[in-house]
């Protein structure tokens, strides 16, 4: 069934960003009276088709490899490598036959549709849930073996600066235009005295190797509900009780205790647990709990799934700042600009070698266990997911590479520049070489994938 998950979220996630993409290059490509001859939703070689229709001069259709989609305009060398039209006089419907800035235009349609994609994503997000602030007096709860905890980072620690700048928030403590800076370093609060850490070389490599960042607010095991007929109320656990330990583990954060009961399905477990009687209408304060409430040990054994019954209930110190419809169109482009920005640079790290390119880049197998990830958290990760999926092909596409939009860029401006059309059989073969490097990539990455899941 997980198996069936992570392909069906794949496929919605590329479904999505593909036909956001070739949308551009069709809208534009109608804008300026061009013929569009089809547009396709995954690639249909060899014929082997899911759906085709045609309407009016346009075929419409889904292909059987969904790993990407084309708009075939009339006139132009694309994916296809048709040369139909080489014997013959420019129709003016055809993109060679149009001005060069209509041409460029076309060719960016498809780039800007997946950043405009992006931006909506995140307005929509800001603009139904509002922007979301979580204080750093929240501590940390730090992963084992995670970067954050090879940089000297412990569980309880709280952040107070980054790169010498006070810090309020978790959002800016990991702000990914912060995490992708040239020079990285945090102060932090260690017990009752601040200590510097300092992010390693290759420091987003390890955060892919790691497959996450590592690092979060702590989420203090709080007791929210306790289901009816299930082994923690039979045992006297309480709504409102904070779990101290387990087994005598102690434990700080939610995930300990999911983790530690799971595993020990049907099982006698110790657990040790705190209680106040809480104040109707005030905050729950863990901090207090600790201090001033009675202490309890209980026996429970877990069912056959490993569950007790019991709920979390949310302590965390978080705000959701509602910015109304112009307030949020400026946070989701500045989100997206910062997006961006953190894209490029990692490429540029990749590219200097500063970051290891088989740890930073990911294949279809990589995306598609992220995709499940994500939508396995909820909507709104899934979302955010698609959002950055989106940002990142348009950064790729606009790479100045034969094959992909940047190159047809480039051919196209040179053309402009030159106030010529190059040669066909030249275009042909940039075209061809530039597919062969793509394929020959796709390859490489796909291999890395499944060496290193």
């Amino acid at each position: 069934m997980d198996a069936l998950n992570t392909v069906f979220f794949f496929i919605v996630a590329i479904f999505i960003l593909v036909t956001a993409h070739e949308l551009g290059h069709f809208l534009t490509a109608k804008l300026f009276g061009m013929r569009v001859d089809k547009f396709y939703i995954g690639f249909d070689f060899f014929e082997m088709r899911i759906w085709k229709k045609k309407i009016g001069e346009t075929e419409y259709g889904v292909g059987v490899f969904p790993l990407g989609g084309y708009v075939k305009i009339a006139g132009m060398v694309d994916e296809s490598l048709d040369t139909g039209f080489q014997n013959s006089e420019p129709e003016p419907w055809e993109f060679r036959a149009k001005p060069v800035w209509q041409r460029l235009i076309v060719l960016a349609g498809g780039v800007a549709m997946n950043l405009i994609l992006s931006a909506v994503i995140f307005i929509g997000l800001t603009l139904a849930l509002g922007e979301s602030r979580t204080n750093v007096s929240n501590p940390a709860f730090v992963e084992k073996g995670s970067v954050f905890a090879s940089m000297g980072m412990q569980t309880g620690d709280r952040f107070v600066a980054a790169n010498g700048k006070t810090l309020e928030s978790w959002e800016q403590a990991l702000d990914p235009e912060l995490l992708t800076s040239q020079h990285l370093s945090y102060t932090v609060k260690h017990d009752s005295r601040e200590i510097t850490i300092t992010a390693p070389a290759g420091f987003m490599s390890k955060i892919n190797t790691n497959k996450g960042i590592g690092i979060r607010p702590i989420v203090p095991p709080v007791v929210d509900e306790v289901l009816q007929k299930m082994p923690a109320r039979a045992a006297g656990i309480k709504s409102g009780a904070l779990i101290t330990a387990i087994n005598g583990t102690q434990v700080s954060d939610w995930t300990e205790v999911v983790s530690i009961i799971s595993s020990n399905a049907a099982k006698p477990i110790i657990v040790e647990w705190q209680y106040l009687e809480p104040v109707k209408g005030a905050a729950v304060d863990v901090a207090k709990i600790l201090t001033e409430g009675h202490r309890f040990t209980t026996s429970v054994i877990p069912d056959q799934s490993g569950k007790i019954g019991i709920s979390l209930k949310q302590t965390l110190d978080t705000q959701r700042r509602k910015l109304g419809v112009a307030g949020s169109i400026v946070s989701g482009v500045n989100q997206t600009w910062k997006m961006c920005v953190m894209t490029v640079q990692g490429f540029g790290k990749i590219a200097s070698g500063q970051e290891d390119f088989r740890k930073s880049v990911g294949g279809p197998i990589k995306i598609a266990k992220i995709a499940n990830q994500s939508a396995e958290q909820g909507p709104v990760s899934f979302l955010y997911f698609l959002s950055m999926l989106s940002i990142s092909l348009a950064i790729i596409n606009i790479l100045p590479v034969p094959a992909l939009d940047g190159g047809q860029f480039v051919l196209n401006a040179i053309e402009g520049i030159i106030r010529r059309e190059l040669p066909l059989n030249v275009k042909i073969r940039i075209q061809q070489i530039g597919m062969a490097l793509l394929l020959s990539l796709f390859a490489y990455i796909l291999i890395n994938d499944i060496l290193n899941p």
